[in-house]
């Protein structure tokens, strides 16, 4: 079979180092032999094209980076936001980073598209004026500004926050290039933009969760104006710009006027039954119980040991984070549930202008098949 003699191996090499992988690991993934692998970086020698594009497809890139003979100018690969995210977590697996990179490119597509449509339809960005330092204050103003009612689920929260002009990703349940893989702590993350922000939320089993983690970027955004990714164990912690996130995401999703709903007489005594004293406004609030207890233990209607024993209670069960698979059978609905209807609805509107190809939405919709591309219009359609 013939080799591809023009392949730069300077540019493996980069990619490798950035990933934090030796070339033997990377031929290891991809499947080539460490002795081919070893030609190809030292002696100039070629691989086919096949595994020339299993080696782009490891790293999120097309064949062509690698064929160019110019060395790699990294301030030109990578954008500032991912440069901040690599670097406040360098020990990111190189399907996350491809993810990173994947969603910047999601939301170029998506403002591109805009551009080309010139309509009303999407609202641009722009920050509300937040006190620096208050963040009850902080977290009052934003639930007004998002216009949120007292019922609420992930897809209300998700509407409220993108018609503010900031995109909100949803990364899917079957294993996938937009997938957070489930042996990963990282819950998610933000990517500031002054036009555009995007946040993306790992798909979970409880979608209280989701939405915390949605509020907590949400914070990183609007107070702190930059972009963050978190781990699980950051949706706890109680230092520094963590803290505040955690605060304004529990007064976003149970503020003040919601507790005075909860009746303190009807608390049970034992941690067991807390999940089902607090059923009736977890399902409304779209707020964990721990959540809820973290509150009601803020204004000092709940002792610290109760909110102890709960979190030991939970902390003993055993829980899949992730859910358990995306349904093939409605393959055309996923790119809403992953992209969001603003980002969707902007696709097909560009489709149906004639902006783009069938197999360019199809391409901008993770890959949907033309039936599907069509499916998926129907479904908007009745939205």
């Amino acid at each position: 079979m013939d080799r591809i003699q023009s392949i730069n191996p300077a540019r493996i090499a980069w990619c490798c180092a950035d990933h934090g992988i030796t070339p033997e690991a990377l031929a290891a993934e991809v499947g080539i032999s460490t002795d081919r692998m070893s030609a190809v970086m030292h002696d100039g020698e070629g691989l086919t094209f096949n595994q020339l594009r299993s080696v782009a497809d490891f790293f999120g890139r097309g064949v062509l980076f690698f064929l160019e003979a110019e060395p790699v100018e990294a301030p030109q690969v990578h954008t500032p936001q991912y440069r901040t995210l690599a670097s406040q977590k360098p020990e990111l697996s190189p399907r996350l980073k491809n993810l990173i990179e994947r969603v910047e490119k999601q939301r170029q597509i998506f403002l591109s598209l805009q551009d080309e449509l010139d309509s009303d339809a999407w609202t641009s960005f722009e920050a509300p004026d937040l006190p620096s330092r208050d963040v009850v204050t902080a977290a009052r103003r934003v639930r007004e500004w998002l216009g949120l009612g007292d019922k609420n689920d992930f897809e209300s929260y998700r509407t409220a926050v993108e018609a503010k002009g900031i995109l909100v990703f949803r990364t899917n349940g079957y294993n996938g290039k937009w997938q957070i893989a489930k042996e990963s702590p990282i819950a998610g993350f933000a990517l500031y933009d002054e036009h555009c922000p995007v946040i993306v939320v790992k798909k979970m089993a409880s979608e209280a969760a989701q939405n915390f983690t949605l509020m907590h970027e949400l914070a990183h955004v609007l107070l702190h104006k930059t972009s963050w990714i978190d781990e699980e164990t950051d949706l706890r912690s109680s230092q520094g710009r963590e803290r505040e996130a955690n605060q304004f995401a529990g007064l976003v999703l149970v503020p003040d006027a919601f507790l005075k709903q909860i009746d303190d007489l009807n608390r049970p005594a034992e941690a067991a039954m807390l999940d089902e004293w607090l059923r009736p406004h977890h399902l409304k609030w779209g707020a964990s119980t721990e959540v809820i207890l973290r509150r009601l233990m803020d204004v000092g209607r709940l002792p610290h040991a109760v909110y102890v024993s709960y979190r030991e209670l939970v902390s003993d069960r055993t829980y899949n984070n992730e859910d358990q698979g995306g349904s093939r059978a409605y393959r055309y609905r996923e790119p809403r549930h992953m992209f969001g209807d603003r980002y969707v609805r902007t696709v097909l509107d560009s489709l149906s202008a004639q902006h783009i190809t069938l197999s360019k939405a199809s391409g901008y919709l993770d890959g949907l098949k033309i039936a599907d591309v069509h499916a998926l219009e129907r479904f908007c359609a009745h939205a």
